[in-house]
């Protein structure tokens, strides 16, 4: 057990669920004041605890990598994260200076897994959410048979690369996971040792990138999770380019250039703009200009 302090406003539920790349992600479950992460580390499975107590956080770890996650606990928890520089960064927009004061609690965690959140991110490649929920759970339930260690009953552990590596293709198929997912899996599968060996985000950005179907959004959603880099951006994402462009100009749509353009100014935390975005529950409107206008002025 470690106990570690927390920054004033922390917000254990909202970091812990930014580790989630598929909603009800089922290595994860987390509460208004604890939380659970079950995950394989490099000495084992193990599953972490985390409660918050008064203005410290109590993290508690169950299995043979009990200890390795121990070790990150914090970091996990988000406890590590460097926001400095950013509330003056955030005054250069009314909105994001309003959002950064009111998630001021907000972290982004790193688990220091890569393969862990590349299975999510490839599931959840050009599909729906619920797709790739429904794929992401039926494959754990055939490759992840072993309980998570602790307590909690309903934490999954991830699957390992060396079984998804060696399944063929047509495996994945009941679980509603096309080829083209599926052979990126394999492929990630088999590089998950190297991948797992990089130490930043930035080298794991470039190796994964290297691999075929492997593009800027999967990297972008995996760095942000496993190394909690806070100015990994997801381009090529359906929704985000409109958000980002709603948000700090009015208009309904934009482009993935101008969501670029526009996240500059925040260089080092764009991912982190894009995070108070979605905490703030803001989404670009459905229809057309004059309903987006009229929206935006609640803002």
């Amino acid at each position: 057990m470690r106990t570690f302090p927390t920054p004033p406003r922390y917000d254990l539920a909202g970091t812990l669920q930014g580790l989630a790349l598929i909603h009800g992600d089922p290595t994860l479950s987390v509460g208004a004041r604890e939380g659970w992460f079950a995950t394989r580390t490099p000495s084992g499975a193990g599953t972490l605890h985390l409660a918050l107590s008064g203005s410290s956080l109590v993290a508690t770890a169950y299995g043979p990598g009990a200890d390795w996650l121990l070790d990150r606990a914090d970091a996990v928890a988000g406890l590590r994260d460097d926001v400095t520089g950013f509330a003056e960064l955030a005054r250069q927009h009314p909105l994001v200076h309003r959002l950064a004061r009111e998630h001021s609690g907000l972290r982004i965690g790193a688990t220091g897994r890569v393969f862990h959140h590349l299975v999510p991110a490839v599931l959840g490649q050009k599909v729906t959410g619920k797709e790739a929920r429904d794929g992401y759970v039926r494959l754990l339930r055939h490759f992840s048979t072993d309980p998570a260690p602790g307590p909690n009953p309903r934490l999954r552990l991830p699957p390992e690369p060396s079984a998804i590596a060696a399944a063929p293709y047509w495996v994945f198929h009941p679980f509603g996971i096309e080829q083209k997912r599926a052979d990126a899996l394999r492929r990630v599968a088999a590089e998950a040792g190297r991948l797992e060996r990089c130490t930043t985000a930035a080298e794991a950005t470039a190796r994964l990138l290297s691999i075929r179907g492997i593009g800027p959004w999967t990297a972008a959603e995996v760095t942000r999770a496993a190394y909690g880099d806070a100015d990994a951006v997801s381009v090529g994402d359906y929704h985000i380019k409109n958000v980002v462009a709603y948000a700090l100009t009015g208009a309904p749509r934009g482009t993935d250039e101008h969501m670029l353009e526009l996240l500059a100014p925040y260089a080092g935390h764009r991912g982190r703009v894009c995070g108070l975005l979605a905490a703030a529950g803001i989404s670009a409107p459905k229809f057309g200009p004059r309903v987006a206008l009229r929206a935006f002025a609640r803002y």
